[in-house]
């Protein structure tokens, strides 16, 4: 019975007497693995209590501390140990509660969809994290879910002020982490039998504790200010890399698909920093080039459109409020005629248009006049 038991992938063992088991790995990690996980699972009828260590010699060792940590150990019939693919040895020791217990345990390697599920959430934090911190109800839900998982040590914390200052369960409120987390493990171990047995005032309590995180998150409100918006973006991101490459077993594909994700992501800005890089040695290479000079036809275009959206802003400076109609058509000359340009006619008459045309256009008198002058220079 002293003997270090050792494990194989697949077989079942059965035993009625404490034990010490270890693995050793011998496979190297495939890149097909990425979501696999290796466990030992033991499984019994009764409770029994079971440490995992990380080398024979620990085994053998007895220390304060291996006494205290099985003790904050708690004593399950159903349990799994998770083994790092990258691990040489893992090994852990069975002791039983009751004698003439019976417990079996086995190693297998499986495909585990919550590592899957573990790296999307990663990617998807990271790269919706600039979406969901401007977000008011991922603000609101994860003010929520926030206040649920504090709520428990909050109820330690004022446990600990009721309770004497000299009574001996006050020493453990305060008596650091470990039964915080102790008593935190129990409640998650034990959460099927307790949402089974006492789902009522399961129910109650997270109405109560939900409304309350909901209404410190109404009376803070949202996140305005854009360097808050910034932090809670980059505090996002940050564990969504975290997540993603803690979802992944194989530690080089892990990292790889890190830098993939940051390369992605922040891919714009080497092009533009590139192209901006190119450009410069480009404008160096060749010089200042000349202004393009227009044509008439683009001459002509331009100041048909320009024309035309200067009338509009008058119009529409003209129907506004701001403008006294009053004082406007007392200043000029016709005022059926400023009215009907205010309604969309032309500004310009018939008689005008007649008028410009004979003296500006082929045959009109302003240009046999410049042409008449240009002729005499000549002479």
């Amino acid at each position: 019975e002293d003997r270090i038991v050792l494990l194989h992938e697949g077989f079942l063992s059965r035993y009625r007497a404490p034990r010490r088991f270890c693995y050793t790995n011998t496979r190297v990690p495939q890149w097909h693995e990425i979501w696999t996980r290796t466990q030992i699972r033991v499984n019994s009828s009764r409770m029994i209590r079971v440490t995992q260590v990380d080398s024979e010699e620990e085994l053998e060792d007895f220390s304060l501390w291996s006494v205290l940590f099985s003790f904050l150990k708690e004593k399950l019939n159903d349990t799994s140990i998770d083994v790092d693919l990258y691990s040489n040895k893992t090994c852990l020791k069975v002791d039983l509660v009751d004698t003439n217990t019976e417990y079996c345990i086995v190693l297998f390697r499986r495909f585990d969809p919550k590592l899957f599920l573990v790296s999307f959430l990663g990617l998807l934090l990271f790269f919706c994290g600039d979406m969901l911190s401007r977000s008011q109800l991922f603000y609101y839900s994860a003010g929520i879910s926030f206040g649920l998982l504090a709520s428990l040590l909050v109820l330690v914390y004022v446990m600990s002020k009721v309770m004497p200052k000299k009574s001996p369960v006050y020493l453990l409120l305060v008596g650091g982490w470990s039964f915080s987390l102790y008593l935190l493990q129990l409640i998650f171990k034990n959460l099927r039998e307790i949402c089974k047995s006492y789902w009522q005032y399961l129910l109650g309590y997270l109405l109560l504790v939900g409304l309350v995180s909901f209404g410190v998150c109404y009376r803070y409100g949202p996140l305005e200010n854009e360097r808050s918006i910034n932090l809670l973006s980059w505090a996002l991101q940050l564990l969504g890399l975290l997540l993603l490459y803690s979802g992944i077993q194989i530690h080089p594909i892990a990292l790889g698909l890190v830098v993939v994700a940051i390369c992605t992501k922040n891919v714009d800005y080497p092009l533009r920093w590139a192209l901006a890089v190119y450009r410069r040695v480009q404008s160096a290479k060749q010089g200042p080039s000349p202004p393009r000079l227009l044509t008439e036809e683009e001459y002509r275009l331009q100041g048909e459109v320009e024309t035309r959206r200067a009338l509009e802003e008058l119009r529409s400076d003209c129907r506004s409020p701001k403008i006294s109609a009053w004082s406007v058509v007392s200043r000029i000359q016709s005022p059926k005629r400023f009215a009907e340009f205010v309604d969309g006619a032309s500004h310009v008459t018939p008689s005008e248009v007649s008028l410009h045309e004979q003296e500006y256009g082929l045959g009109g008198i302003f240009l046999e006049d410049q042409l008449f002058e240009e002729d005499g220079e000549e002479e």
